[in-house]
């Protein structure tokens, strides 16, 4: 199930990294951070890249990608989780009643006896 952000929102994205057993585990380097449509959401990633801040756009839906090297030596193995996020037009939560000039009213002849 997509996660759902309106055009006049963000949030904020964190990840963690686990062993098979659960435990906290480092990667080696920093994570990569990607959107699938940065015109629906794009990012600001922290300069740790351990969290990214997903802005709203365009309305539709994108896919956030994070990839990290889980081998701590010299070679590389990618690790990657993704997120699906719709973007949904916010909807009305007020109404605001506009008042205009006033002006005189139509003369309105009187009935003849």
């Amino acid at each position: 199930m997509p996660f759902i952000l309106t055009d006049e929102q963000q949030v904020t994205l964190s990840v963690g990294f686990k062993t098979a057993a659960g435990n906290p585990a480092k990667v080696d380097g920093l994570p990569i951070w990607a959107s699938s449509d940065e015109s629906i959401v794009s990012l600001v990633v922290a300069a740790d890249g351990l969290s990214a801040v997903a802005v709203s756009g365009a309305l539709g839906s994108a896919q956030i990608s994070v990839q990290a090297d889980a081998d701590l030596g010299e070679g590389v193995r990618t690790i990657t989780s993704t997120l699906d996020i719709e973007v949904h037009a916010a909807e009305a939560v007020s109404v605001l009643v506009v008042v205009g000039t006033p002006e005189l009213k139509p003369v309105v002849p009187a009935p003849e006896p």
